[in-house]
């Protein structure tokens, strides 16, 4: 069964920066890429970060040079430190593999306060 359990969230002043991580069980991490979606209320869902398996990364044009993903395949885990943080940036974050879907699973709620 995947599993893919988010932590890391919080409320932050605007500036201030947080770490996610996402631990992965249930497949094999080497062979799927991975990435951070966000969903804030009454938003639809959106892709924000990417990492292949060869850790090429892409970012969503709003979080470029703020936001760094980046994984340990040892540990299972996909990271994602974000810095310069925005109340825009107020969302719940979920962690993604390549067989899941956008969205899905408990998440991690970031707030970002003015």
């Amino acid at each position: 069964e995947v599993q893919l359990v988010e932590s890391g969230g919080g409320s932050v002043q605007a500036g201030g920066s947080l770490r996610l991580s996402c631990t992965a069980s249930g497949f094999t991490f080497d062979d799927s890429g991975m990435g951070w979606y966000r969903q804030a209320p009454g938003n639809e869902c959106e892709l924000v970060s990417t990492i292949s398996t060869y850790s090429d990364t892409s970012y969503l044009n709003s979080v470029k040079g703020r936001f760094t993903i980046s994984q340990d395949k040892a540990k299972n885990v996909v990271y994602l430190q974000m810095n310069s943080l925005k109340p825009e940036d107020t969302a719940t974050y979920y962690c993604a593999a390549s067989m899941t879907s956008p969205c899905w699973g408990q998440g991690t709620q970031v707030t970002v306060s003015s």
